[in-house]
């Protein structure tokens, strides 16, 4: 199966040199060694057709093909050991913690500001910092109850950060999935490890929000606010308010009377004390922002304001995430809890700072240019892979607009082996963890692991082709010899019936 698989120079999450596996994967190697070249094309098929039948898709609004897709998936697991997972979830527990601080304090106090750790311009120049939550007291001083947080892996096998999401995060609901997906088509791969379970993550979320809710709110009403069908996330909405057994619903749905707001119900209006909004700022009230707006719900943040409902995440959370405030989070660890960040950042230059800029437009080729605001592998130059044309473009965008740019080195993600075109090779991936910010911080082990399809891309977003993988966390101490797999009964490694 591997015969002919290249680890490229690059770190490999699988193979530490051709042909031999990192101690974690040995089984699962193994396993795949001994299924064949046709076994394992019969379980594509399976998880394919089951990705099918339960319609978990995306929309790409600019693809003239279609709107609606299935979301690519790649049936060989990222597996994490628990000593690796450790680290990694004590950095976002703690980066987490710093966010929601930072948060707090610039719309307050801005003692971060007053003190000089972060200059005052890039926050007031910042998109998404809305001087209408100046003041605002938020439920819990919680401003981001869910993030997702985006991890790559160096050449040297270092966790980095590349990006905090910390106003709609998405993708959670592929994670669930794929887990249940991966059960169905390799039971007896499942057997061998001890993978930790993501399944309670609905419930946790749902503790989440309702922790969040009003005081006066004994039995809070949780509902999912979605901008409709046609939203690229809209199955993500509606799988997670089923999941929670909540209502999902849209604008036209809430209605704001004597601050406080009520969904329509054929019982009449019901009072809703916490929405889990998937509407960003811009859309969510035409009254305080875009008055053009047919997405959101008239008063909502006068009820917000008067505290009669939470809304997760906080509106203005996206002062947090941008690109341009970014290589500022260590210092925001420092600042608010005392501590050095564990995990590191991707060496970033601001280009609104003159000298970051100077450099960078020397260095184009060297370098990946982002928009501060743009998610999705929108708005982003890879410079080695651009035309001279390309970078001449971006290059006066920089200089028509420092502020909205920001360039990092470009960092070779690790690899691992992916089925394409009828045999593995090794594709990059990165990892997006999420993290629930309520009573206690809780991080989910594992996350979305997503893949860049295309031989020797290192953009993974779906929007550009990526697919994913599942991720499986294992438990202390569980690294299962390749002897194992042998010794399961014959039954166990059967695909099951029905699938």
């Amino acid at each position: 199966m591997f015969q002919n698989y290249e680890l490229d120079g690059l770190y490999d999450e699988m193979f530490v040199e051709q042909g031999k596996p990192r101690a974690h994967y040995a089984a699962a190697s193994a396993r795949l060694e001994g299924m064949g070249h046709d076994a394992f094309l019969k379980r594509v098929g399976m998880a394919d057709l089951t990705f099918r039948n339960q319609g978990v898709t995306f929309t790409v609004y600019k693809d003239s093909a279609g709107v609606e897709k299935i979301f690519p998936f790649d049936l060989i697991p990222r597996i994490i050991p628990a000593d690796e997972w450790t680290k990694i979830e004590k950095g976002l527990v703690q980066r987490l913690a710093a966010l929601n601080a930072f948060c707090h304090d610039i719309y307050h106090d801005q003692r971060i500001l007053k003190e000089k750790v972060i200059p005052p311009e890039l926050i007031y120049g910042a998109k998404f910092f809305r001087r209408e939550m100046f003041g605002v007291n938020v439920p819990r001083n919680t401003y981001i109850h869910i993030c997702g947080t985006d991890l790559i892996r160096s050449k040297e096998g270092e966790y980095l950060v590349l990006e905090d999401n910390g106003r709609t995060p998405s993708g959670v609901s592929y994670v669930l999935e794929n887990r249940t997906v991966m059960k169905r088509v390799f039971p007896a791969l499942f057997s061998a490890y001890r993978v930790r379970s993501i399944e309670d993550y609905p419930y946790n979320l749902l503790q989440t929000l309702r922790y969040s809710a009003p005081s006066h709110a004994h039995d809070p009403t949780v509902v999912v606010l979605t901008p409709g069908v046609f939203n690229s996330a809209y199955f993500e909405h509606s799988f997670l308010a089923r999941q929670m057994g909540v209502e999902v619903v849209e604008g036209r749905d809430l209605v704001v009377d004597s601050n406080f707001v009520y969904m329509r119900t054929t019982a009449g209006l019901k009072r809703v004390d916490v929405i889990y909004r998937r509407i960003d700022d811009d859309f969510i009230d035409p009254l305080t922002f875009r008055p053009d707006s047919v997405l959101g719900v008239p008063g909502l943040m006068n009820a917000y304001r008067c505290g009669n409902v939470a809304l997760a995440n906080a509106c203005g959370t996206g002062v947090a995430d941008d690109k341009a405030v970014y290589p500022y989070v260590p210092r925001m660890i420092k600042f608010y809890l005392g501590q050095e960040a564990i995990l590191p950042n991707v060496k970033t230059y601001i280009c609104a700072e003159d000298d970051d800029q100077k450099f960078v437009l020397a260095n184009l080729d060297k370098l990946v240019v982002k928009a501060t605001n743009e998610s999705g592998g929108y708005g982003m130059l890879m410079g080695h892979q651009a035309t001279k044309a390309e970078r001449a473009e971006f290059a006066e965008k920089i200089k028509e607009d420092p502020r909205n740019y920001i360039a990092q080195p470009i960092v070779q993600l690790s690899q691992c082996p992916s089925f394409v075109d009828g045999k593995f090779e090794g594709r990059r991936v990165d990892l997006r963890p999420y993290i629930l910010y309520g009573e206690k911080t809780i991080v989910m082990p594992g996350g979305l692991t997503r893949v860049a399809l295309r031989k020797g891309s290192l953009v993974v977003n779906s929007s550009q082709g990526g697919g994913s993988k599942d991720t499986w966390v294992l438990e202390e101490g569980d690294t299962p010899p390749p002897a194992q797999m042998a010794a399961l009964p014959a039954d166990a490694r059967q695909v099951p019936v029905g699938v």
